[in-house]
C-alpha cells in the first residue's frame, strides 16, 4: 500500500464535473498539496463547458480505466449519487482515500459497506457536508447549544428551477428526492445541535413537476429523545415560491438564533439565468446571525435587546470547498480519526431515508 509521504503532492483523481465536481476540481487545481492525475465524467469528453484552469489534464469517460491508468492516492466523488457507493468501493479497494459529495450513497446498507471498507483499509473518507467547515454555521450551532432544552429547530431549503438549474435539478430527482439530496446536511445540523438520539421520522411528499421523475417537494419532521423536535423542507421545479425559501431558525427555552440571509440576485442577469433560490452561492451564505434572549424582568419586558452578528466577511462557496479540501489533505497526511464524521453521514442518511420511507408508507417510521 502507498502512503503519501508529507512532502508528496496528493495524487487525485476527479470524478464529476458538475457545479460541485468544478469547485472541487478547482480547490485541486491551485493546493499546493493536491496534483489531479485525471478527471472522469461519463460525457466529459463532449464537455463544452470544462473551465480554463482545468484544461490538459488526462480526460476519461470511464470509471475502472481512470482508476487503473492514474494510479491515484485519492478519488475525489462528485458524481450522481446513485454512483457514490460503487465508485467509492472501488476506489478503496485500489487503496485510495476518498473525498465524496454527499450523501454517502442511496440506501444505507450500501452506506455502511464504504464506511466499512474505508476502516478495514484504514483510508481517509471525508463527506461533502460543508456546513461543517462554515465559520457562520458553527457559530450558528455554538450559539444554539446554549438555548436550552428541548430545542425546536426549523429549517428549509426551496429552490426555484429555471435555466441551467431546471437541468440540474431533474436530473438530481432521478437519483433522489430532494429532502434526501440536500437533506443530510440540515439533519447532521439538527443532531450536532441537540447532541441526541432521532428516534421517530415523520415525512410528507407532492410530485408538481410531470418532467420530474419523483416527488419533487417534501417535508419531514423528526424527534429526539431529549424531547427537541425539528423540520426540514425541500422543494425543487419551476414553480416553486421565493417566498420563505430560506429558513434556518433555532428555539430554545432560553431564546433563539436564526439566520438572516440576504435574498437580492448579484445582477438581473444572474436572476435571469438562475433564481436566487438556486443560486449555489446562497446554499450557504448567511449574512447575519439574530439571537434573541427569553430573559424577561419583573416587569416581564425582555432584559436584553436581540442582537445582531454579522457575517458579511464569511468565505463565499469556492472558499468553503478550498477549506473541505485543505481538511481531506489534513486527514491523509496527519492520520485524522474520522469515526465521528463518517458516523455523522451514515447517521443523517438513516434520517432522511426514514424520511421517504415515511411518505411511502403513510405512516410515522420508528428509529432502531
Amino acid at each position: 500500500m502507498r502512503e503519501v509521504a508529507l512532502a508528496d503532492k496528493v495524487k487525485v483523481l476527479v470524478v464529476g464535473l458538475g457545479n460541485m465536481g468544478a469547485s472541487h476540481a478547482s480547490a485541486y487545481h491551485r493546493s499546493d498539496g493536491f496534483e489531479i492525475v485525471g478527471i472522469m465524467s461519463r460525457s466529459i469528453k463532449s464537455n463544452k463547458k470544462i473551465p480554463a484552469e482545468l484544461a490538459g489534464y488526462p480526460l476519461y469517460e470511464d470509471f475502472d480505466q481512470a482508476l487503473k491508468e492514474t494510479k491515484p492516492d485519492a478519488v475525489s466523488i462528485n458524481s450522481w449519487p446513485n454512483t457514490h457507493a460503487e465508485y467509492a468501493l472501488k476506489a478503496i479497494a485500489a487503496n485510495c482515500h476518498v473525498f465524496m459529495e454527499k450523501p454517502l450513497a442511496t440506501n444505507i446498507e450500501d452506506a455502511e459497506k464504504v464506511v466499512a471498507a474505508a476502516r478495514a483499509k484504514n483510508r481517509k473518507l471525508v463527506l461533502g457536508y460543508i456546513l461543517r467547515v462554515h465559520p457562520s454555521w458553527i457559530k450558528f450551532i455554538e450559539v444554539g447549544k446554549t438555548l436550552g432544552k428541548p430545542l425546536v429547530m426549523r429549517l428549509n431549503l426551496n429552490q426555484q428551477s429555471s435555466g441551467s438549474a431546471w437541468h440540474w435539478h431533474k436530473n438530481l430527482i432521478d437519483s433522489l428526492i430532494p429532502i434526501v439530496d440536500c437533506g443530510v446536511h440540515y439533519v447532521d445540523v439538527m443532531c450536532q445541535l441537540t447532541g441526541a438520539r432521532p428516534v421517530r421520522v415523520h415525512g410528507i411528499g407532492a410530485k408538481l413537476w410531470a418532467e420530474a421523475d419523483k416527488q419533487n417537494y417534501g417535508h419531514l419532521h423528526v424527534t429526539f429523545d431529549d424531547g427537541s423536535v425539528g423540520w426540514y423542507e425541500a422543494g425543487w421545479g419551476p414553480m416553486m415560491s421565493e417566498t420563505a425559501y430560506f429558513v434556518k431558525d433555532v428555539v430554545g427555552p432560553k431564546g433563539a438564533v436564526s439566520i438572516v440571509a440576504g435574498q437580492a440576485a448579484s445582477s438581473a442577469a444572474e436572476a435571469a439565468e438562475v433564481s436566487n433560490s438556486a443560486d449555489i452561492d446562497r446554499h450557504t451564505k448567511t449574512d447575519a446571525l439574530k439571537i434573541h434572549y427569553a430573559e424577561v424582568d419583573g416587569d416581564k419586558n425582555f432584559k436584553k435587546p436581540d442582537e445582531i452578528v454579522s457575517m458579511e466577511d464569511e468565505p463565499g462557496h469556492q472558499e468553503l470547498c478550498d477549506r473541505e479540501q485543505a481538511f481531506f489533505l489534513r486527514a491523509i497526511r496527519e492520520d485524522l480519526d474520522l469515526t465521528e464524521q463518517m458516523d455523522a453521514a451514515v447517521n443523517s442518511l438513516r434520517i432522511v431515508l426514514a424520511a421517504e420511507q415515511s411518505i411511502e408508507e403513510g405512516q410515522t417510521v420508528e428509529l432502531a
